[in-house]
């Protein structure tokens, strides 16, 4: 693959907003007008390319995607390094202690595992700012979302997210898709390339989002996307319903409990919806205005036709995630987190309905089992807890409560501009 040398620019999925350069994108959480950036124009990955990347490590692996979509313009190669994991616990890793940068999580108080918890709250650094919010994910977003559509505050306080809601988020993810690929594959010798179906768990469709795009982009592979039971993504691929449940369900997949309280939704189907529909912003446009207002969209024929045409869903209830934990204990001593359960699930479903195949498949394993204790407890297993995660215990925490009454909104913007006018403070200290 040959490719000139020239400036990646990226759209708003719903079209009004101004283009940019990665550098933009990635200092935005939502576009301007409420959608989500996306490259204007995709690569295309030609067999040459995916036979040297095939011998890559993961590291090496994300220097190429990146600089793929971020231009050597921007951040030279040879400076690209990519992090990943449970989004908050992996972003304060990757700034605390950094001079220029200041940090502000929201966890959902109750609505992570304990351990998750303590990951982000032992965090001391004075660059680390960790809040609890008495309510569930979806509803923390309402703050986060509502502070980004204020696009003068965003620009004077220079702020960025670090969820996917961010490109930069779903490019790096795109890695695990490929590295999937390249681990199933005995050869690239064939003519077309091997097919790969690859499992994604998933709860805003990010992980989805980014397989998808490496299909696009050349990557031979097969989409299953596998969900608990809030199963909005699952409806949505089965029927088209692309609406909000009424009932709340707390699952033991807790970071894929979406969809819950006021309004949010798995918000990486819009760039789906986007590319299923050949780019077309109006057509997004109009389908997520809709949600916005009624909660409630039934997809349009030819896009349901489209969507379920590249991807397959499961949904999965609690009882199948601990006996699907139980059963890979059994038969290969590995210890599944319960969101890595739910895509191992439609595994065994498939073994089990005698539906062998010659495609090879993987399922994508997003966290350790030793985060989620209780749920390993449930599946009648004992949890392996490594010794730094022992240690947290009995480190000193520190988190700010933002209650419910609270205005949270409120509490996040004085914080920010807390924050502004101690840099402020520094920078003019510094010059005098």
């Amino acid at each position: 693959m040959k490719l000139a040398s020239r400036i990646m620019w990226y759209v708003s999925t719903r079209g009004i907003a101004p283009r940019v350069n990665f550098e933009g994108a990635l200092f935005s959480g939502y576009a301007p007008d409420g959608g989500l950036f996306m490259p204007e124009e995709l690569p295309q990955l030609d067999r040459e390319t995916l036979c040297r990347w095939s011998t890559l490590s993961y590291p090496d692996l994300v220097k190429e995607l990146c600089a793929l979509f971020i231009g050597s313009e921007l951040i030279p190669k040879d400076d690209l390094n990519g992090t990943s994991g449970d989004t908050g616990s992996a972003a304060i890793e990757s700034v605390k202690g950094a001079k220029n940068v200041d940090i502000i999580v929201l966890l959902p108080k109750g609505h992570c595992t304990k351990i998750q918890e303590l990951q982000m709250t032992t965090v001391l650094k004075e660059n680390v700012h960790v809040f609890g919010v008495e309510g569930n994910s979806d509803e923390l977003d309402e703050p986060i979302k509502t502070v980004f559509a204020d696009v003068a505050f965003v620009k004077k306080h220079n702020l960025m997210s670090l969820n996917s809601i961010n490109w930069s988020r779903v490019l790096v993810q795109m890695a695990h898709h490929f590295l999937a690929y390249f681990q199933c594959t005995p050869s690239l010798d064939t003519h077309p390339l091997p097919l790969v179906e690859v499992v994604v768990p998933t709860g805003a469709a990010g992980n989805l989002a980014a397989g998808y795009i490496a299909q696009k982009i050349g990557l031979p592979i097969r989409l299953v996307v596998a969900v608990n039971r809030n199963d909005i993504i699952h409806r949505t691929v089965q029927q088209g319903d692309f609406s909000l449940s009424k009932a709340v369900k707390s699952t033991l997949a807790s970071a894929m409990d979406i969809q819950l309280g006021l309004g949010e939704v798995p918000y990486n189907m819009e760039r789906v919806f986007w590319l299923l529909s050949g780019s077309d912003s109006q057509v997004t446009r109009a389908l997520m205005e809709q949600f916005e207002r009624t909660q409630s969209v039934n997809l349009p024929k030819e896009l349901h036709s489209k969507l379920s045409e590249v991807v397959t869903s499961e949904s999965v209830s609690d009882e199948a995630i601990t006996q699907t934990m139980g059963r890979c204990w059994d038969e290969n001593q590995y210890l599944l987190c319960p969101h890595s359960a739910v895509a191992v699930n439609y595994h065994y479903q498939q073994m089990d309905r005698q539906q062998p195949s010659s495609t090879p498949r993987c399922c994508l394993a997003p966290a350790s089992a030793a985060k989620f204790p209780e749920a390993v407890l449930a599946a009648g297993l004992t949890p392996e807890t490594p010794a730094e995660i022992v240690a947290l215990e009995h480190k000193e925490t520190r988190c700010t409560l933002m209650q419910r009454g609270d205005n949270w909104t409120l509490m996040l913007r004085d914080t920010i501009e807390d924050l502004s006018r101690r840099w402020r403070g520094h920078a003019l200290n510094a010059s005098q």
